[in-house]
């Protein structure tokens, strides 16, 4: 499943600006994970050394946002929810890890309309990563 807009003939990857963009995007996102209170809950859930859950989204999102197939050709299909069966998302988790991808998102991608088009679809699996009821 890739995310292609149809108003524009640029992929949402090539607008980020492909790998580079990518990457900017997710190495923030795990900083903000380390520092942004609000991400408290998510951050306990992810092994004290990020670089891992940060190479497997930087693959995904590159697929997922219109760019080579990273994860799928390293890992196989995503099965999102079911990959993340195993980790404890209530709204505490879905809500700190949206929190850091919202901010990420604002502070690395200049582009407003690229912003509006993805942040609705990354909320949207962020809520279908929850799988257990608020405490």
């Amino acid at each position: 499943m890739t995310l292609v807009p149809t108003s524009s003939p640029a992929t949402p990857y090539q607008r980020l600006g492909g790998e580079a963009g990518v990457h900017r995007l997710t190495r923030r996102l795990y900083a903000l994970m380390d520092t942004l209170p609000q991400a408290a809950a998510c951050r306990a859930i992810h092994p004290s050394d990020l670089g891992h859950s940060e190479q497997k989204l930087f693959e995904f999102l590159s697929g997922w946002l219109g760019g080579p197939p990273l994860f799928e050709q390293r890992h196989g299909a995503p099965m999102l929810r079911r990959r993340h069966l195993g980790f404890p998302i209530a709204s505490a988790e879905a809500e700190g890890w949206l929190a850091c991808f919202r901010q990420a998102l604002e502070e690395t991608v200049a582009d407003a309309g690229l912003r509006a088009f993805i942040l609705p679809r990354v909320e949207a699996l962020g809520e279908h990563m929850r799988n257990r009821a608020a405490a």
